[in-house]
């Protein structure tokens, strides 16, 4: 085993030689400017972002088909990640419900350090290189599921760990750095290298690499839902109406998708037990609460295919 003097040379080497960890002479005056030409110069940063995560559209597309073709086999997707990059993975998990009317054990973020991790920094944690692989056996992790690894720098020890695991088991394996040629990429069958460069305040990888996996998650969930059929002409119709917004928001997407009034909207959403998808198809198609809800389950839950059947 080496030493930790040998360990912390080849460390400082690794972080030498990645992006996200280099500063540039520009920024050196940062604390000489004043509020607004500081906004000014991290927005130009930020802007950086978008270009580099559409560089990445293919790798995108593939995972979200492999993430989709597995959840139809009744797969779950499950998120690894230490630090910003977990609680990321956590946040996205943790919206899917509300959102699309998911199952929470559907989407899992998992976070090095555990529970604590959400809320305070459990910086050592990410170095067990077998903690996430412990998380994936207690989930009974099949070649059904996917595991997605978030790390800025690609070297994180818990993420390698956990997709070497995840590989091994057979599932979709896809990872997402800030650097390229990355140790998760290289762990994984799909890497989604978004090179988002130096941080604005060198090596806090919060702030671009940040962004840029917000952007990727947003899309690997949202773009497969889509084609699991949780949207409808752009608008959510799986939602879960837990909250008094919600519950006005169901309402309004009946209105606006089936082109009644509030009144009518409210009465198919008592019949429907609250579920937006039934009430539209209810009222597009004037179809029984029975009839659509086995439309819906022949159509596998794609609203449209389930207005032709009963057109």
């Amino acid at each position: 085993m080496l030493n930790e003097d040998t360990r912390l040379t080849a460390l400082l080497s690794v972080l030498e030689g990645l992006g996200t960890e280099a500063s540039t002479t520009e920024r050196g005056d940062l604390d000489l400017l004043d509020t607004v030409e500081l906004v000014r110069r991290m927005n130009a940063e930020d802007e950086r972002v978008p270009t580099a995560v559409a560089e990445r559209t293919a790798e995108i597309a593939a995972a979200v088909d492999g993430i989709t073709e597995r959840f139809r086999r009744g797969g779950r997707l499950i998120y690894i990640g230490a630090g910003t990059a977990g609680r990321i993975g956590v946040l996205d998990a943790s919206e899917c419900p509300p959102t699309f009317g998911t199952d929470p054990s559907m989407v899992i973020g998992l976070i090095a350090g555990g529970e604590t991790a959400i809320r305070s920094a459990v910086e050592n944690a990410e170095d067990d290189a077998d903690a996430a692989e412990a998380s994936l056996r207690e989930l009974a992790l099949t070649e059904h599921d996917t595991v997605v690894g978030i790390s800025a720098s690609g070297r994180t020890p818990y993420v390698v760990g956990g997709l070497d695991y995840a590989r091994g088991v057979g599932a979709l394996t896809v990872a997402i750095a800030s650097n390229a040629a990355s140790a998760i990429g290289a762990a994984a069958e799909i890497a989604i290298e978004v090179v988002t460069g130096p941080e604005f305040i060198s090596g806090s990888t919060r702030l671009k690499s940040g962004t840029a996996q917000k952007l990727v998650v947003n899309m690997l969930t949202t773009l497969s839902m889509i084609k699991l059929g949780k949207t409808y002409r752009g608008v959510m119709v799986d939602l879960q109406a837990t909250n008094e917004k919600l519950h006005a928001r169901s309402i309004r997407t009946v209105t606006q998708l089936a082109g009644v009034g509030v009144d009518e909207a409210s009465a198919a959403l008592v019949s429907a037990q609250g579920s937006v998808k039934l009430a539209v198809l209810m009222l597009a198609t004037g179809a029984s609460a029975d009839a659509s809800a086995s439309a819906l389950a022949d159509a596998d839950g794609i609203l449209r295919d389930a207005i032709t059947a009963l057109s």
